[in-house]
């Protein structure tokens, strides 16, 4: 991991080989037993994704420490994923939500904060795309305090759909909870969500 900082830090772009650049997730980390570096693609293609997804729960500074945590933990269990599963999103979205769950009084305050001042944390222009997404009609006080009022497992489960964009099959793999499972969750946050924000969902993917 120390060689893919190093190589990021200094601004050097590796050569398609190492790159692995049109190999499969399970590819590079099958690779990345014999060559470390090679881990580095699934930094450069997920980090911005996680990124993103932790700052809406914990705020842009710890999103910085969960990101290096979830691309070091990834690494150093690299041995034990299953490489019959060609996309390492769901696996990574996995232990970043643990991640996040260990700083369960710092995403409280975060979401009592958005509650107070419906200030999303993201800066531009990263959040004028999500807010779109999620925060539609500019709810932000009622949306904070309504996550922070939801059971975490719920909650895991809203915000892995809604702002890390997973599937429920996608969903039910990170938390290792089955996809029926996965859609009542998802139902019953839902449901609460509409309820305090008096009928708007603003989690429901837009319709065109």
């Amino acid at each position: 991991m120390t060689a893919i900082r190093s190589r990021q830090r200094a601004g050097g772009a590796p050569d398609a080989e190492t790159a692995g650049t049109h190999a499969s997730d399970a590819e590079v980390i099958r690779h990345s037993a014999h060559d470390p570096e090679r881990f580095a693609v699934l930094f450069d293609r997920y980090a911005a994704q996680i990124h993103r997804y932790a700052a809406r729960r914990l705020g842009t500074q710890t999103a910085d420490d969960i990101v290096a945590e979830t691309f070091l933990t990834a690494f150093r269990k690299r041995g034990t994923y299953d490489l019959g599963r060609p996309l390492a999103r769901p696996w990574l979205y996995g232990i970043a939500t643990t991640l996040v769950a260990r700083h369960h009084r710092g995403e409280e305050r975060h979401y009592r904060a958005l509650q107070r001042t419906g200030i999303d944390p993201l800066p531009e222009p990263e959040a004028e795309a999500v807010v779109a997404r999620v925060a539609a009609q500019q709810q932000e006080r009622l949306l904070g305090g309504a996550l922070s009022a939801l059971p975490a497992g719920d909650r895991d489960v809203l915000l892995l759909v809604a702002w890390g964009d997973l599937g429920y099959e996608e969903v039910g793999e990170a938390l290792g909870i089955p996809p029926g499972t996965v859609g009542s969750r998802l139902n019953r946050a839902r449901r609460k969500l509409k309820a305090a924000l008096g009928g708007a969902d603003p989690t429901a993917p837009e319709v065109e």
